[in-house]
């Protein structure tokens, strides 16, 4: 493409801003553990909302949102539209139970829940199971999309665009930690928005298209559209919505999406302010990660389907694309070739803005639990701040290049997708439960993290049947649950010092812990006020035990979250049925 001095000034005053800031947040990330992986825990929840929606929209999500509406059109992003009910358990009922707790990262979660060896090891192995193994996947999908997008839009080559991508993002995010990740998130963020929104507005105005109208009613197009599936055929609706709305959303493990909190989300929870800045946070997350920013993605995606019908039109368009990368997610990039100089420059930083702070919060939160997870609980534990922030910082480069080397043999968006969604199989229910459930001990987790990934490892690598993805997601679901509510039964419980101590801290609802609550004697006698025990950030911490005792709203909170859905996406379908110019339908 023939990219003009003004878009190189765009892009290079990007990366300019972008360093800029994580340079300025060095100052204060340098100080300690906590300030560089929780930036002190006194984030503003509008701050930690909008960088967890930044985070979620890195460069390969549009072109994973454009490969499934090409394939099974709009329709077909219920199959993460259906996390947003895991999203709002997060909020309602799992956000302020993550900011009681007082912990750095989820992984120390283990050893404040269960006790034993086991409860030690699994924090140790999920450090570098999460941290480093899945981490890398992840990151490496994403750098995967950059690539593509580089050699349409830019024409250079994999390695060029994984060295510029990674030196870049591998400073700022070192030197400012999660301070420095949360305010060039902020700033990258309003540049995607408006970076995406224009183009898709230049896009759907193309002579080719002309308009909405046009767009919508092209032949191309027009069966593509629908929000809900086709009900007459089951091999459609079934994997489409059925299977996300029955079964994914509460038994999937996903990055971003996990059932009652977790990873990088849990982390943005646990450098608030306080509990009521979690809530707030991520309930802003989840109505701008689903009703908001999927459109401008969708409506060019559907342009795409009559720029380049198929696979033919995009290797003709591009002929220097490798044959192993052409995938339907090409189609994103190569829609964008189309725009003019100035507003190229300013999508381009925008991907690039997306890309990176995606990468950025990955490598803090894989950091984060090297250093805490694993080194200083491990290997060095009295290890001083200095020491700390300076293995974050070398763990940060490491975690880098092992992304950077495995994203150039990844070849497909879906195809990683696919992948987490079928290790993650079976392993969320027992994430929910965790919270509520007394009986549920380290081995139930163990037996769940290990019986998945044999599943996994087997489908995607010996199976050769003709079983679709969602059975396979649906028999790693069922065979993950079973063997793991085997496992807690078959073993012996936590420790119920650990449980009174986690019960009294947490302050769960009752259900599921009468037998704790049996021991502590009268429910109605528990200090919940001790301040040796309560994490004394919460807010809540000096309440009297009246109000803190929560167990009677339980079903207040289920129906808050279901409130909230239909909330978020009725939203979703305002927006989409105003776009398409059905305004009675939107209203």
């Amino acid at each position: 493409m023939n990219i003009s001095t003004t878009d190189w000034l765009i892009i290079v005053a990007f990366f300019a801003g972008t360093l800029i800031i994580g340079i300025w947040a060095s100052k204060k990330a340098g100080r300690s553990a906590k300030d560089f992986f929780l930036s002190g825990r006194e984030m503003p929840w509008w701050l930690l909302g909008v960088s967890m929606v930044a985070t979620t929209f890195s460069a390969d999500t549009p072109n994973l949102v454009t490969d499934i509406v090409r394939k099974n059109g709009v329709a077909g992003n219920w199959v993460w539209w259906a996390f947003l009910l895991t999203g709002m358990a997060t909020v309602f009922v799992y956000a302020k139970l993550w900011r009681r707790s007082g912990i750095t990262t989820d992984l120390e979660f283990y050893e404040l829940r269960y006790s034993g060896p086991e409860a030690s090891f699994l924090r140790g192995f999920r450090a570098i199971y999460l941290g480093v193994f899945f981490n890398v996947m992840i990151m490496a999908s994403v750098l995967l999309a950059g690539i593509k997008i580089s050699g349409i839009m830019l024409g250079i080559s994999p390695v060029q665009t994984v060295l510029l991508v990674s030196l870049v993002t591998v400073l700022y995010s070192s030197l400012g930690g999660l301070r420095g990740v949360i305010l060039t998130d902020f700033f990258q963020f309003i540049l995607s928005m408006i970076g995406m929104v224009a183009a898709a507005v230049y896009i759907i105005n193309l002579p080719e298209i002309g308009s909405v109208s046009n767009l919508i009613t092209h032949p191309n197009v027009a069966d593509k559209i629908n929000f809900i599936p086709d009900f007459n055929d089951p091999n459609v609706y079934i994997p489409l919505f059925l299977i996300p709305l029955a079964v994914q959303w509460w038994s999937i493990w996903y990055p971003g999406a996990e059932p009652g909190g977790g990873g990088y989300i849990a982390q943005r929870m646990l450098s608030a302010k306080d509990e009521k800045d979690a809530i707030k946070a991520t309930l802003f997350f989840n109505a701008a990660h689903y009703a908001l920013r999927p459109w401008p993605w969708i409506l060019i995606a559907l342009a795409s389907l009559i720029i380049f019908p198929d696979l033919d039109q995009i290797q003709t368009a591009f002929p220097n694309i490798d044959d192993g990368i052409l995938a339907d997610d090409l189609a994103f990039p190569a829609m964008l070739t189309y725009l003019p100089q100035g507003l190229l420059g300013l999508v381009i930083a925008a991907l690039i803005a997306a890309l990176m702070s995606t990468i950025s919060t990955h490598l803090n939160w894989g950091s984060s639990y090297v250093v805490n997870d694993f080194y200083v609980r491990f290997i060095n534990k009295t290890a001083d701040q200095k020491t700390q922030v300076t293995i974050g910082r070398i763990s940060t480069v490491i975690l880098m290049i092992l992304a950077a080397i495995f994203s150039l043999f990844l070849t497909s968006a879906m195809e990683i997708f696919n992948i987490l969604l079928q290790i993650g199989a079976g392993t969320g229910l027992l994430f929910l439960l965790r919270w509520f459930w007394w009986r549920i001990n380290a081995y139930s987790e163990i037996i769940a993290m290990v019986v998945s990934f044999i599943i996994a490892f087997y489908f995607e690598l010996i199976y050769s049947g003709t079983l679709e993805p969602y059975q396979k997601m649906c028999i790693g679901v069922a065979i993950t649950t079973i063997a793991w509510i085997l496992t807690t039964f078959l073993t012996k419980p936590t420790q119920m010092e650990t449980l009174t101590r986690f019960y009294r801290l947490i302050r769960p609802h009752k259900n599921g812990w009468q037998a704790v609550i049996d021991q502590l004697g009268n429910y109605n006698a528990v200090s919940y006020s001790n301040k040796n025990i309560l994490d004394t950030n919460s807010e809540t911490s000096n309440s009297d035990s009246s109000s803190l005792r929560s167990e009677s709203r339980l079903s207040q909170e289920i129906l808050m979250m279901f409130l909230g859905c239909i909330m978020i996406y009725a939203a979703l379908f305002c927006i989409g049925q105003f776009l398409y110019g059905a305004y009675p339908y939107a209203i």
